[in-house]
């Protein structure tokens, strides 16, 4: 089933969108993140994480689940979500969610498609009932903070996300199954 959200169509990857999927990864981390790294380190983290062959094996995955986000049939965003969570915390549990990856382009930030995104996301993790979610965010991304903040995720833990020879300081953020909309009456 697709959502619309103003101009904007969410609906499921599937393996042929691979490469759009890729586009827009590369396209979006480089705006938000790029000036952060040396271009060497930036190059080979792009191909490692983003590849068309790192997407086809997600999609493929039945644990994981993609969604791309269309306008006037461009791609402007994507999430990933799956089990098990891969954060390094000790109270994870194989039965937990991750929101694992989340991507909107400029053009399609601040119109609610994020939000509409995310939510397609916990629906697909929460499929059988509320669950602990999992995600995490770059410490100095503090809208991000913010906005998970308002959907009931707090700061449990931190990491080292590597980006080549550099170490970028990442907060772990859960969310208990009692902060779902779906635990509510």
């Amino acid at each position: 089933m697709n959502a619309v959200v103003g101009e904007s169509v969410i609906r499921r990857a599937t393996i042929e969108d691979a490469q759009r999927l890729t586009d827009v990864a590369e396209r979006a981390f480089v705006d938000a993140f790029g000036h952060l790294y040396p271009p060497a380190d930036l190059a080979q983290f792009l191909h490692d994480s983003y590849s068309v062959e790192v997407h086809r094996a997600y999609l493929s995955n039945p644990k994981c689940a993609m969604w791309i986000v269309e306008r006037d049939g461009e791609a402007v965003g994507y999430a990933l979500a799956g089990r098990p969570c891969t954060l390094p915390h000790a109270d994870i549990k194989p039965e937990d969610g991750e929101l694992r990856r989340i991507y909107l382009l400029p053009s399609a930030q601040r119109g609610g498609v994020g939000g509409r995104l995310i939510q397609t996301a916990f629906d697909w993790l929460e499929a059988d009932g509320p669950c602990t979610l999992w995600i995490g965010v770059w410490s100095q991304n503090f809208g991000a903070q913010r906005f998970y903040a308002r959907l009931g995720f707090e700061k449990v833990g931190n990491y080292e996300f590597l980006v080549g020879s550099v170490r970028d300081p990442e907060f772990i953020l859960r969310r208990d199954p009692s902060a779902s909309p779906k635990a509510r009456p």
